[in-house]
């Protein structure tokens, strides 16, 4: 069974049981150190997952994916800066989005402090993190779902800039 016939597979029997999943089986925030290699698509969805976990938060006071749970071992104040590193490579690359659709879920001054991007998620967004986000972003890649001059930047960047032991 091949990729897509797996993705077809997934969302059928998903469709079956009568779960929901709003189109998106996995959560994911990609390493912070990753953002400004995502490909498009990547980059994209994570800005739907950043103001999707920000409405989360906002209005049931906390999160329920095991992926993405972790969020709240740390003040707002990191996935607020988080958001802002997406949003800022998003407007880089020229995509038009709406920074309030995440920023108005937050309550000011306190939740939004700037803080240092290697201080963000630290613990978390560490080298073993990125080392699954590489893998799973290989997984896409080996799937289909990333175009090779997509995965050549993110493998350069892996093993050029970062250097796993």
């Amino acid at each position: 069974m091949n990729c897509t016939h797996f993705t077809v597979f997934l969302r059928l029997s998903i469709l079956f049981l009568g779960l929901s999943f709003g189109g998106r089986i996995n959560m994911r925030l990609w390493h912070k150190d990753l953002i400004p290699v995502l490909p498009d698509k990547q980059l994209l969805g994570q800005w739907r997952e950043c103001c999707a976990i920000a409405s989360n938060i906002a209005n049931k006071g906390t999160l329920n994916h095991i992926l993405v749970n972790k969020i709240m071992n740390y003040p707002l104040d990191h996935f607020y800066n988080y958001g802002v590193i997406v949003y800022c490579e998003m407007d880089l690359r020229g995509f038009k989005c709406d920074f309030q659709k995440f920023d108005h879920w937050f309550t000011y001054p306190i939740e939004t402090k700037t803080i240092d991007k290697g201080c963000i998620f630290a613990g978390w967004h560490n080298d073993r993190y990125l080392t699954q986000c590489y893998h799973n972003l290989q997984e896409k890649f080996d799937c289909g779902g990333i175009d090779a001059a997509d995965w050549n930047i993110i493998d350069w960047f892996y093993w050029t800039r970062y250097r796993p032991m």
